[in-house]
């Protein structure tokens, strides 16, 4: 009934627990892994899962075509491959709780969907996890609205390539990754070609179905959030000045500081009232995050990441649109071109 198809380059620290997770579903008829040139322990893994894991299936993804991200590569070959009725892409890093892909379908039939995706819980160990990825996707929550993609009648679309099941109909009709060979960010891409095409999209943030620890390290959330967070915040330069301005506090720090130097002018002033009034802006922001957490579903108590959190997403939206201006951007060991906006 589902064909899952798994992209993985170096993924040694990984791809055991994902390829176990979806093969332990009753739903999964075959876990398809493409391995895109690997050059650590990754095939080796695979080869001794495939020893004990009959539904699994190991692919050699070759040499990257020219035009191609590596990923879309992997998932184009993958889904050439496979025969199920419907494809599940999901990554390396994943993990699926047993019945996730029977809750997929069944949210399938439910929405009137081809398209369903979840996003994932996170996983985050580390402090520079904790005060990053809660901040980075209540900020995205507020561009993706779960309900504006999953409305029909708007032209809003998105999806998460970490979990993204599809009609094989449907995916063949537009034009599968293939047509969005070049794209970094082909789950979205995918996704306004599925919704544009008049088919339904679930959209939904689930707990108990799909988790993921995407990042291990300082260094990789700043390698991974600079490749895609420019054009996450919309690809464009007035979009990523909007997005700077609506995070940090310009606004505020100039009206208190307009305030206070005013009344400085005209009278004696306390040397505390400014200290004091600098710190209005800053408890809003703590009130603010604080509610966005909660509507997200991460700890309120997070809220004590808030500043490096908001420094880490405004120094990765800067360097992203650097990147993407320069035209080029790193991932894997590979450079792909971008279109500089």
């Amino acid at each position: 009934m589902v064909s899952v198809i798994i992209p993985a380059r170096n993924e040694e620290a990984t791809i055991h627990r994902a390829v176990e997770s979806v093969a332990a579903q009753a739903e999964v008829a075959e876990v398809i892994v493409v391995d895109d040139q690997s050059t650590d322990c990754t095939s080796q893994i695979l080869k001794e899962l495939a020893l004990r894991i009959p539904k699994l299936k190991i692919i050699t993804a070759g040499r990257l075509p020219a035009g191609w991200v590596g990923k879309n590569h992997a998932a184009a070959i993958g889904a050439g491959a496979a025969r199920g009725d419907w494809l599940l892409f999901t990554d390396a890093d994943t993990y699926h709780y047993l019945g996730s892909a029977r809750r997929a379908l069944a949210d399938a039939v439910d929405h009137s969907a081809v398209l369903v995706s979840y996003s994932p819980e996170q996983e985050m160990e580390s402090f520079w996890e904790r005060a990053a990825i809660p901040f980075v996707y209540s900020r995205l929550a507020t561009r993706f609205s779960f309900a504006d993609v999953n409305d029909p009648h708007r032209a809003e679309a998105a999806a998460n390539g970490q979990f993204l099941l599809i009609l094989r109909e449907a995916y063949e009709e537009v034009g599968g990754h293939a047509a969005v060979a070049s794209e970094l960010l082909e789950d979205v891409a995918l996704a306004r070609r599925v919704k544009a095409r008049g088919y339904g999209i679930y959209f939904t943030a689930p707990i108990g179905i799909v988790r993921t620890r995407m990042y291990r390290s300082a260094g990789e959330l700043w390698q991974g959030w600079t490749k895609n967070l420019y054009l996450l915040a919309g690809g464009k330069a007035r979009y990523a000045l909007l997005e700077l301005a609506e995070v940090l506090p310009i606004a505020d720090l100039a009206a208190i500081l307009g305030i206070w130097f005013f009344v400085r002018a005209h009278a004696p002033v306390s040397a505390w009232l400014l200290p004091l009034l600098l710190l209005l802006p800053v408890i809003r922001l703590h009130l603010q995050y604080a509610i966005r957490l909660y509507r997200n579903l991460y700890p309120i108590s997070y809220v004590q990441y808030l500043l490096p959190g908001l420094t880490f997403y405004c120094a990765a939206l800067i360097a992203s649109w650097w990147k993407s201006a320069r035209g080029v951007v790193l991932w894997k060991g590979r450079s792909y071109a971008v279109k500089p906006s």
